[in-house]
């Protein structure tokens, strides 16, 4: 049989190309982040139960992207192997924003009295919104990524500087989506998105989401109209044969399943480490602008405050994706001052700790403050502002290492142990999204038991820090100075 000529790698302005497609993932990303437990409170879901909405975030990457990625590699449609599944995430998106937009619109229109404080075909609307938005960004990123593996056809030089162009990208989107959540005024170009159903904050959502639409479509335009995808012919293969001599065949799932069952110890323990780290992370996550709208700003919601409070914490996560950037091209001579990557893990998840614990004192301030002087409320001091703002930027810096160690150590745990490294990193994904799903089911019922509002879940997430600061310590293998070389090549890696 004639061997296959290896393809060559592509030209670098290609994979920037496709490397901006994160830009708009991640723009709209940073919206649902930022603005979108503020906003489904808005719509009469209490807080007690906003944290069940985002399960859909964990559950579509736990199901969906490994099914698409899968297929991915083995379409063979004349459009080529990524592009279609890109064209249909993009449009996915773009359905899906619309839905979260106008669903006050739709759900007033379908009968809801927006007097009333839960509007239930809103809410109904919103989650259907809300589950395709994240089946549709699942759908886009692996694609995406896998697109650049194919662009740079094995070279190692050329698969970090598309993983590089990927991240930079990616902090770009945080950036402008951030940035576009805290600014009040978007409405305003476009007038009609303030209804009799959708006040101010939720026109601004809307608009933030028009932006969203555009930037993502006319990069994806770009990418399918100018960067090739050849059509995919797989490989004759020869079918394994049992002992009865029937024929199998293997899948992702029977693949992962063997990649379980060969996993050895120390994939084990930083399969454990990152759980218990993402506990600590996701009470962030879910609840960062809604406790600033809350507990810094001292509104409630769908008042001004609130909203004040809210724009004011999208200011704060734009800041922080700033660090994050900065601290990401660092990793690995961080880990080197430190003492080893485990080290410099364990040192930033007491840092995340600290940080976790600081929003008591930090609110405890502002009410003290409020209490004193009630024109303070949607405005507070410049000492309580400042606090809060430097408590999103210094996240900054365990979140890059987060976003980069855990899957550096797989890498470096599978390669010495045999394993394949794609899987391994699959796996390691498992221990990423069962704590997540785990955390928004319970976490409102968690904040209620306690008092309601927000900082039971936080310190919940700073006593999970501190755990875990201590795991990677005890439990996690010291890497060989020669492995640690490969964090600087995943230290651009992110997660959902």
């Amino acid at each position: 049989m004639e061997e296959q000529q290896k393809p060559e790698p592509s030209p670098l302005r290609k994979m920037v190309a496709v490397s901006s497609i994160a830009a708009g993932i991640q723009f709209g990303w940073a919206l649902q982040l930022s603005l979108l437990t503020p906003y489904v409170q808005t719509l009469g879901v209490p807080h007690v139960w906003a944290s069940f909405i985002w399960l859909c975030g964990p559950i579509s990457g736990l199901v969906v992207q490994p099914i698409v990625g899968y297929c991915s590699d083995h379409c063979q449609s004349p459009f080529g192997r990524r592009r279609p599944f890109i064209l249909a995430g993009a449009l996915a998106v773009a359905i899906s924003v619309i839905l979260i937009g106008y669903a006050s619109d739709i759900g007033h229109a379908a009968g809801d009295d927006i007097t009333k404080n839960t509007r239930p075909r809103a809410v109904a609307i919103f989650v259907i919104g809300f589950w395709v938005l994240d089946v549709a960004n699942n759908m886009l990123q692996g694609p995406c990524r896998a697109f650049l593996g194919d662009l740079a056809a094995g070279d190692e030089k050329k698969t970090r500087t598309a993983n590089a162009f990927f991240s930079f990208f990616m902090a770009v989107g945080n950036v402008l989506g951030y940035a576009a959540g805290s600014y009040d005024g978007l409405h305003k170009i476009f007038p009609f998105t303030e209804t009799k159903a959708c006040n101010v904050f939720c026109a601004n959502l809307k608009s933030c989401f028009f932006f969203s639409i555009i930037l993502l479509l006319l990069l994806c335009i770009i990418v399918l109209v100018c960067v090739d995808d050849p059509q995919y012919t797989p490989r004759p293969q020869k079918m394994k044969v049992d002992e009865e001599g029937k024929t199998q065949s293997s899948c992702f799932y029977g693949e992962c399943c063997i990649a379980f069952k060969g996993l050895k110890k120390p994939m084990w323990m930083l399969m454990l480490v990152t759980a218990v780290n993402w506990i600590a992370w996701f009470p962030y996550v879910l609840f960062d602008t809604d406790w600033m709208g809350r507990e810094v700003y001292g509104g409630e919601v769908g008042q001004k405050a609130y909203n004040a409070g809210v724009q004011a914490g999208s200011l704060g996560l734009m800041l922080n994706s700033v660090v994050l950037a900065v601290v990401s091209l660092g990793v690995e001579p961080l880990g080197r001052l430190v003492g080893g990557v485990k080290w410099l893990w364990a040192i930033v998840n007491i840092i995340l700790a600290v940080c976790m614990a600081m929003t008591v004192l930090i609110t405890r301030i502002a009410e003290r403050q409020r209490a004193k002087n009630p024109a303070l409320i949607g405005n507070p001091s410049i000492d309580v502002k400042v606090g809060a703002l430097a408590f999103f930027c210094v996240l900054g810096i365990p979140l890059a290492v987060t976003y980069s160690v855990p899957f550096a150590l797989a890498s470096i745990y599978s390669s010495t142990s045999g394993a394949g490294q794609g899987l391994s990193l699959g796996v390691l994904n498992v221990s990423i999204v069962i704590p997540q799903m785990i955390v928004a089911a319970i976490v409102g019922q968690w904040d209620a038991l306690f008092g309601g509002g927000n900082l039971p879940s936080f310190m919940l997430g700073a006593m999970a820090a501190a755990i875990s600061a201590i795991l990677a310590i005890v439990l996690l293998p010291s890497p060989k100075k020669e492995d640690e070389a490969k964090i600087s090549n995943l230290s651009m890696g992110s997660v959902h």
